[in-house]
C-alpha cells in the first residue's frame, strides 16, 4: 500500500468544502424527514387518521425501509463510487417528499413515506465513509458532529417552513416546496465532489486492483466480537427511542396542551432546532479534545452517558409542566444535550473497523439506531397516547412522552459500560490495520 498525504491530494480548504456540501445534503435529508412532523396535526384533521396511524407514518413505516436497505446501500458505496450513491439516493428521496403532498389517504400517504425511506437510506453510510477518508481519527468526531449539525439546521428550518407552510400554503404544497431544492443539492454534489482513495485519512491508500471488500455478513460478525460496540448500538438506539419520539410528538403536543396556533409552534420548535447545534457540535468536540487530552478514548462514550443523564429532568419537566415559561426553556436545554451522542457514537464505530468496511459499519449503527429508535418511538407515543385518550383525553400525549422518556436512563448505562472495553477494542483494530500496512 502506498504512502500517501491528505493534504497534498486534498487540501485542508477542499476538504472543509466537501464536508460544508455533505453538511448541506444532511440538511436537505432532514428537511425532509423531519417536515411530517410538524404537518401531523392538518393531515390528521384532513385524512381522518388516529395517533398510532400519525405514529406509524413517523416512525416504523420509514425506518424499516431506511434501516434496513441502508445496509446493501452502504455494501454497494464500500464497492462503487460513493459520492454517486449519495447522489442517486438525494434525487429519490426529494422526488418521494415531493409526492407525499399528492396523497389523498393514509395508504398513498404511507407508500410515499416508505419511498422517502427507500432513498435516505443511501446519505449517511457513503457521507461517513467519505468524511472519515477526508478526516484522520484524531479530528474524525469533530469533522462527523459538524456533518450531524444537518439534523438541528434540517429540522429546524423543517419546522419553521412547516408551520408557516400548514398555514399560508397548506400540507399538500408545502411538501413540494421542500422535496424539490434537494434534487438541486444532488447536482451539486456530483458536479464537485471528488471521490478520495479509501484508507487516504491513515495514509493506507487501498488500490483498485486489491481484495475485494468484506461481506455484509462478515462486518456484521466483526463488529459485533466488540463489546463495545453493542454497548454502542443499544445506547444510540433507546437514545433515539426518545429522541425522534419526541421529535415527532413535539408539535402535537404544544398544539393540543398548550393550544399554541400552529405557525407559532413551528416557530418555536425551528428556534429549539437551531439551539441544538451547540450540542450537536460540542459532542463530537468534546470527545476529541478531552480524549486528546487524557490520552483516554473512554471520554467520546462518557460525554454521551453523562449528557443523556443531565437530559432526563428537563424532559420530564418540559412535559409536566403547566407553564410555557419552563415549558420552552427546557426543551432548549434538551435540544442542547440531545445531539451530543451523535459525533462521539459515529467516530467510534468508524474507529472499530477496518478500511473497507466503514460505510456498512455506519449502516450497521443506523440499523440500530433507526429500527430502535425512529422504528419504535414515535409508534410506541401514538400507542401510548390513544390507549391513554381514555383517561386523560387530550393530555394523553403528554404522558406518553414521559414514559418514553425513562429509555433514556437505559441508554446511559449502555454508554458507560460500552466504556470499559472502548480501548481493548480500538487497540485490536489498530493493530489489524498495521499488520495490513
Amino acid at each position: 500500500m502506498s504512502n500517501i498525504s491528505t493534504s497534498a491530494l486534498f487540501p485542508p480548504r477542499y476538504r472543509n468544502y466537501a464536508l460544508g456540501v455533505l453538511f448541506l445534503g444532511y440538511v436537505v435529508n432532514f428537511i425532509d424527514r423531519s417536515i411530517l412532523a410538524i404537518l401531523l396535526e392538518p393531515i390528521k384533521h384532513d385524512l381522518s387518521l388516529s395517533d398510532s396511524e400519525l405514529g406509524l407514518l413517523g416512525g416504523l413505516a420509514f425506518a424499516l425501509f431506511y434501516a434496513t436497505l441502508g445496509i446493501p446501500i452502504a455494501a454497494l458505496a464500500d464497492r462503487w463510487s460513493r459520492v454517486k450513491v449519495l447522489a442517486i439516493s438525494m434525487i429519490i428521496w426529494s422526488a418521494m417528499t415531493a409526492l407525499c403532498g399528492m396523497a389523498s389517504n393514509f395508504i398513498t400517504l404511507l407508500i410515499a413515506r416508505i419511498g422517502v425511506g427507500v432513498g435516505e437510506a443511501g446519505a449517511s453510510p457513503p457521507s461517513h465513509s467519505l468524511i472519515s477518508d477526508y478526516f484522520p481519527i484524531e479530528s474524525r468526531a469533530t469533522a462527523l458532529s459538524i456533518y450531524a449539525l444537518g439534523i438541528p439546521f434540517g429540522s429546524m428550518v423543517g419546522n419553521f417552513v412547516g408551520g408557516w407552510g400548514a398555514e399560508e400554503l397548506g400540507w399538500r404544497t408545502t411538501f413540494f416546496l421542500v422535496g424539490i431544492p434537494g434534487i438541486l443539492v444532488a447536482f451539486l454534489i456530483l458536479a464537485t465532489l471528488k471521490e478520495p482513495p479509501r484508507g487516504l485519512s491513515e495514509k493506507r491508500e487501498i488500490k483498485a486492483d486489491s481484495t475485494a471488500p468484506p461481506t455484509m455478513k462478515d462486518v456484521f460478525k466483526f463488529l459485533w466480537t466488540k463489546k463495545s460496540f453493542r454497548h454502542i448500538g443499544f445506547a444510540a438506539g433507546l437514545h433515539a427511542f426518545v429522541g425522534y419520539g419526541a421529535g415527532t410528538w413535539n408539535a402535537p403536543f404544544l398544539i393540543r396542551s398548550h393550544e399554541m396556533p400552529i405557525t407559532e409552534v413551528g416557530s418555536w420548535l425551528a428556534i429549539i432546532s437551531g439551539i441544538g447545534a451547540i450540542g450537536t457540535f460540542a459532542g463530537g468536540y468534546l470527545g476529541d479534545k478531552i480524549s486528546d487530552r487524557t490520552g483516554d478514548r473512554r471520554w467520546y462514550l462518557w460525554v454521551c452517558g453523562i449528557s443523556t443523564l443531565i437530559m432526563v429532568p428537563f424532559q420530564l419537566t418540559a412535559y409536566l409542566y403547566d407553564e410555557l415559561w419552563a415549558v420552552i426553556p427546557s426543551l432548549f436545554v434538551v435540544s442542547i444535550l440531545g445531539g451530543m451522542y451523535l459525533g462521539p457514537s459515529f467516530a467510534m464505530t468508524q474507529g472499530l473497523v477496518t478500511l473497507r468496511m466503514r460505510a456498512v459499519a455506519s449502516a450497521i449503527l443506523l440499523f440500530m439506531l433507526n429500527i430502535i429508535g425512529m422504528g419504535l418511538g414515535p409508534y410506541f407515543v401514538g400507542i401510548a397516547s390513544d390507549l391513554l385518550a381514555p383517561n386523560f383525553a387530550i393530555h394523553s400525549l403528554r404522558y406518553a412522552l414521559c414514559m418514553a422518556v425513562l429509555a433514556n436512563l437505559w441508554a446511559a448505562s449502555h454508554y458507560f459500560l460500552g466504556a470499559r472495553t472502548l480501548r481493548e477494542d480500538l487497540g485490536d483494530t489498530e493493530a489489524l490495520l498495521k499488520q495490513s500496512a
